[in-house]
């Protein structure tokens, strides 16, 4: 039993996340527990993606860090379908569906690598060092580009600062500060780092953790937005992720980096692309990125089934 969980976990955990969903929001004696749910959620999350990339990072060849070539075709290909979608938004008379789908898509391409990609990443034996340096390049990138696009396709009341210090903010204590003391305690506090790196293989447990969180509140979206727009999102989140992770592991394989590539433009941070969605743009888009953190895990757990049994991926 243990075996099979283990073997399992992230499709489990998508499935645990919208149990847990309709069990708080059918379950009347549960309704006194919702403000302890949402406080612990909003405390637990920062801590727990710290935790998992710390130990991550304990496993990082910093020799490594340094970008590479095929950093910047990854970039090319995310900007080029954000910047004709864009287009097609801006120029031509859509209704109001296929709006939202396109502008839903354009959440999906422009949304940063995820942070745990370097978790994923490592368990398909990628290059953990390489997915940081684009998840670093690509959310700061981010932090500038959303605030100046955005407002285009969606008036926005929120200024260029408030959005970049925001994303900023996400940024530094998730990535940069688990980063920075993984790099300290192996220069200075090696029997720390050793022992951090030890328990490394936690941190796609705690992923999984995240996973569940995810999930009921993408099931929360969805149930609560209109067929039309959930089939609409449902679509282009599809097709935004097959796109991705296949031009990532195409570009990939041109540097013998496959696996690397395909994550790092693949798998995003569904958690800030769903904020900009909603902050920026309109709640209903929100649902393709939210779709997207579906496909993405049902495409990570085909590849570490695919591992599993000694297939390429």
């Amino acid at each position: 039993m243990l075996t099979f969980f283990r073997n399992w976990t992230l499709p489990i955990a998508m499935i645990l996340g919208v149990v847990i969903y309709f069990c708080f929001a059918k379950l009347d004696f549960l309704d006194s527990t919702k403000p302890f749910v949402y406080e612990f959620v909003r405390i637990i999350m920062p801590l727990q993606i710290f935790t998992q990339l710390l130990l991550t990072f304990c496993k990082i060849n910093f020799e490594e860090m340094r970008f590479s070539r095929y950093h910047f075709y990854l970039l090319f290909v995310q900007l080029f379908f954000v910047l004709i979608l864009s287009a097609i938004v801006l120029s031509l008379p859509l209704n109001l569906s296929m709006k939202y789908a396109l502008e839903g898509a354009i959440v999906c391409f422009i949304a940063p690598t995820a942070t745990a990609a370097a978790v994923i990443t490592n368990k398909l034996g990628g290059s953990v060092a390489r997915t940081t340096m684009y998840t670093i390049l690509m959310n700061l990138i981010v932090a500038f580009l959303v605030p100046l696009l955005f407002p285009l396709l969606e008036p926005s009341e929120m200024s260029f600062f408030s959005a970049f210090f925001r994303i900023a903010k996400g940024l530094i204590p998730t990535m940069i500060l688990p980063l920075f003391l993984a790099y300290f305690f192996k220069k200075y506090f090696p029997a720390i780092h050793q022992f951090l790196a030890s328990y490394s293989f936690l941190s796609f447990y705690l992923w999984a953790f995240t996973l569940v969180i995810l999930m009921a509140q993408t099931t929360q979206a969805m149930i609560h937005s209109d067929l039309l727009a959930n089939l609409g999102g449902i679509v282009v989140a599809f097709f935004a992720c097959c796109i991705q992770f296949s031009l990532g592991k195409w570009i990939g394989q041109r540097y013998n980096d496959r696996i690397t590539a395909g994550q790092s433009l693949g798998q995003k941070n569904t958690v800030l692309a769903i904020w900009m969605a909603n902050v920026y743009l309109n709640p209903t888009i929100a649902i393709a990125p939210g779709a997207y953190v579906v496909w993405q895990n049902i495409f990570n757990s085909y590849q570490l089934y695919r591992v599993r049994v000694g297939k390429s991926i």
